[in-house]
């Protein structure tokens, strides 16, 4: 199994988690943040994740930079099991696992993890890919 389909694979084994800010385990709740942390974790991905941000923050700086030192790659086109940085209002950025037809995202509204199919329901900000994993 390719490493991006062990991404979608281990952000699939969290769909139906409750949504919990700074949430990093999926039997106690996830946010975004944790979402793409246990989805690479899938594929060996080693690194802790923040936890000092608020719900709204639209930082596209920060947020790049700490994509950046997880290991994760700006890229042009996205595939299944690559991260995507959406911006859901102002002042608003968002965390999703791209998969084969939509995306994988913690929903604050619907308050757990779903798997959404069709368009992306933001506008993206830019695509990033894990590549520390084998295969």
């Amino acid at each position: 199994m390719s490493g991006n389909l062990r991404i979608v694979a281990g952000a699939r084994r969290a769909v139906g988690s409750r949504f919990r800010l700074h949430g990093r385990d999926p039997a106690l709740g996830l946010d975004c943040v944790g979402l793409v942390a246990v989805a690479l974790a899938a594929d060996g991905h080693p690194g802790s994740v923040p936890a000092d941000y608020a719900l709204r923050s639209g930082d596209v700086a920060n947020a790049e930079a700490l994509l950046r030192a997880a290991g994760l790659v700006l890229i042009a086109e996205g595939e299944p099991g690559d991260v995507v940085l959406l911006r859901p209002g102002a002042g608003q950025l968002h965390l999703a696992i791209l998969i084969e037809d939509g995306v994988i995202h913690a929903d604050a509204m619907l308050r757990r993890v779903v798997e959404r199919p069709g368009a992306l329901p933001f506008p993206v900000v830019g695509t990033w890919r894990w590549q520390g994993g084998e295969g």
